[in-house]
């Protein structure tokens, strides 16, 4: 499948697409609202399941894709999107997430009118904290944040692209105006080719709840909200070493009292106390409620 447009299939696999999950020219270009990988929600051919489906863009080596797949498909937290089914080797590349009604980060902004909320903004940055932290105690590094890797859904964000730096080449090669990678996300360390390190996560990370904030991946201080001011500033620093911990990050964004559990019922994650109703833009509540409705009854024959 050279377009992998609705209606059709890769060679072997057994799910059809229904409809993209992302903007059609979100994949040709280095901005921000660009998505390292074609993705887009499928159904399998028997009927039975709905999946998020994604495939390597045509710059990247499709086994180099089929390796990040495979290692994401043993990565833990609440906050990840997981692969569940992927391409056997020898066939063209293919990976399968478990689906949930959900929207790329970039289109939020796009259906809020303008920049999203201080509260909204927050709780991303601290879900994708934790979220980091959790991966760099494997020794892990996603080496993959962007903007259009985070999925908004209505009980939360999830972190997905694992990997997409390490995809789009290998270590030693210049990434500069690689397609998919999000220019100003990618820190500069790995778009010389350097190797994916933690505290190139967390500029990615500082990259990301400023877009959300601003429209942009590299806003001036004063255009910031006092919350994320802090932490993108520092976060972007060209020098890794002025870059806060994620620890830091989280306790800057986030009363270190504590927030109580938003139902009583006993300790929550700090993600998890700001994740509560009012957090997402009416008009982003809705269009996942849409998707949620629409996806399951569409017609891949006519699924535009």
């Amino acid at each position: 499948m050279t377009g992998a447009e609705s209606g059709t299939r890769l060679s072997a696999c057994p799910y059809t697409a229904l409809t993209r999950l992302d903007a059609r020219d979100s994949v040709a270009d280095t901005s921000a609202h660009c998505a390292p990988m074609a993705r887009f929600i499928a159904r399998s051919t028997d009927g039975e399941r709905i999946v998020l489906l994604s495939r390597p863009l045509a710059a990247v080596p499709p086994q180099r894709f089929l390796a990040e797949a495979e290692f994401s498909r043993y990565l833990l937290g609440p906050w990840i999107l997981p692969v569940v089914d992927m391409a056997a080797p020898g066939t063209e590349a293919w990976a399968a997430h478990a689906y949930l009604p959900a929207l790329p980060l970039p289109a939020v902004p796009a259906l809020h009118g303008g920049p999203l909320p201080e509260r909204t903004v927050r709780a991303l940055a601290v879900v994708l904290a934790e979220t980091l932290a959790v991966l760099h105690g494997q020794n892990v590094m996603h080496a993959g944040v962007s903007p259009a890797a985070i999925l908004i859904a209505a009980d939360g964000p999830r972190l997905t692209c694992f990997g997409a730096v390490r995809a789009a080449a290998a270590d030693g090669v210049p990434r500069h105006g690689t397609p998919g990678l999000d220019a100003g996300s990618l820190p500069p360390g790995q778009a010389a080719g350097g190797r994916p390190r933690p505290l190139g996560d967390v500029y990615a990370l500082g990259a990301t709840p400023a877009y959300a904030a601003t429209g942009y991946t590299a806003p001036e201080r004063d255009e910031l909200p006092r919350s994320p001011r802090s932490l993108a500033g520092r976060g972007l620093s060209g020098d890794p070493a002025r870059r806060p911990s994620l620890a830091g990050m989280i306790h800057a964004l986030v009363d270190d009292s504590g927030s109580p559990s938003p139902t009583g019922s006993g300790p929550v994650t700090r993600a998890e106390a700001l994740l509560g109703p009012g957090r997402l833009p009416p008009r982003g509540i809705a269009a996942i409620a849409h998707q949620s409705a629409s996806v399951p009854a569409a017609d891949v024959a006519t699924a535009a």
